[in-house]
């Protein structure tokens, strides 16, 4: 008698996980679709793990712009990096993205034109922080943007940049 075949079973090294959660009430998000997109992201950059990707109400930002960075008030995005390799086979945890979609709402029209074209910008360049990228030089930031315009045309539009889309915060601090 034969036996049937064995279930192909995928080992947690190669897991990627992306648990998302919307913490606030200002304004409704898809959580997941922006997991769904978080996800793509991770997978174009080769990487395995978890990855959480939170949306924060304004008062909670603050909180955390504060504890973290030393800022006053809400800012857009916050990434929080935690493990930068697997070595032993056990999932690395890669890191946190936090995002305060009031503030996003607040600053789309003068940055990347529509609040949705601004959460995927936010998920995009919260992801690039945590694994590694900057923008504090300028070949750092032309590097970093040329990164998020091609995973948003790849994963967001599936197309082009729209017209009149931004990808500059002007003075506006964020990590």
């Amino acid at each position: 008698m034969n036996e049937p075949p064995s279930p192909t079973l995928t080992t947690t090294a190669d897991a990627l996980v992306v648990v998302g959660a919307d913490e606030q009430d200002d304004t409704p998000v898809d959580v997941a679709r922006w997991t769904a997109l978080a996800e793509a992201v991770l997978r174009d950059e080769h990487r395995r793990g978890e990855l959480t990707l939170t949306f924060v109400d304004a008062e909670e930002m603050a909180d955390l712009n504060s504890a973290h960075l030393g800022h006053e008030g809400p800012t857009d995005v916050l990434s929080f990096p935690l493990d930068t390799q697997d070595v032993t086979g056990v999932p690395v945890l890669i890191g946190d993205v936090v995002v305060c979609p009031a503030v996003a709402a607040a600053q789309a029209s003068l940055h990347a034109g529509t609040l949705d074209d601004e959460l995927a910008l936010l998920i995009v360049h919260g992801i690039l922080h945590v694994l590694g990228h900057d923008h504090a030089a300028d070949d750092e930031r032309t590097r970093m943007q040329s990164r998020e315009r091609e995973l948003l045309e790849r994963h967001h539009w599936h197309g082009p940049a729209p017209a009149g889309f931004r990808q500059d915060h002007g003075d506006q601090e964020h990590q």
